[in-house]
């Protein structure tokens, strides 16, 4: 199976490199202030179109990207999250964003589980991070969830050019998290 045929399954999500249909919703995304507020701001369409290539380009060349997150339970497209490392990242990063509809459901942090699993297996990764804007406390939640820390602060490259906070885990921290039985 290639990459671009990738499905990574959770209880509720299903998780799939972005295709064609799932552009409309990704723009509508997009142009939603609130939602976009910690991750650069909202991006008129033809920009989204652009980010939206960017993505699919990234499957196509480096073999990962952002999935598509779709909800099992409606077949609804409600987010993209997984493993980010354009050039001039500060790191392996796998990161989330999801409308405002899928918010407080705990997708970001079942999404981000499988995505990390899948980074740290398949592509190796021997730190995965997660670049959040020091304003975003639901991120912030999501990486405390996730076993991650603050790391270090750091600085994102143009286009996105803020500064942010960088919260992570090594591999090793990560598989033994993962492996550490679950409490009663």
């Amino acid at each position: 199976m290639s990459r671009i045929d990738l499905r990574l399954e959770t209880p509720r999500l299903l998780l799939r490199p972005p295709q064609r249909e799932d552009f409309e919703p990704w723009a509508a995304f997009s142009a939603d202030e609130l939602a976009t507020r910690h991750i650069g701001g909202a991006q008129v369409r033809p920009i989204a179109w652009r980010n939206f290539l960017t993505m699919v380009g990234a499957w196509q060349i480096q073999g990962f990207g952002f999935f598509s997150v779709i909800e099992k339970a409606t077949g609804q497209w409600v987010g993209r999250l997984g493993p980010w490392m354009p050039d001039g990242w500060p790191g392996t990063e796998v990161g989330w964003s999801l409308v405002r509809a899928a918010w407080g459901k705990g997708y970001a942090t079942e999404g981000a589980t499988a995505a990390m699993d899948w980074a740290v297996a398949t592509l190796g990764w021997s730190e995965v991070i997660h670049t959040i804007d020091p304003a975003n406390e639901a991120s912030k939640a999501v990486a405390r969830r996730l076993g991650s820390r603050l790391l270090r602060m750091g600085h994102l490259p143009a286009p996105a050019d803020f500064d942010v906070e960088i919260w992570g885990q090594s591999r090793e921290e990560w598989l033994a998290r993962r492996a550490a039985p679950v409490p009663a």
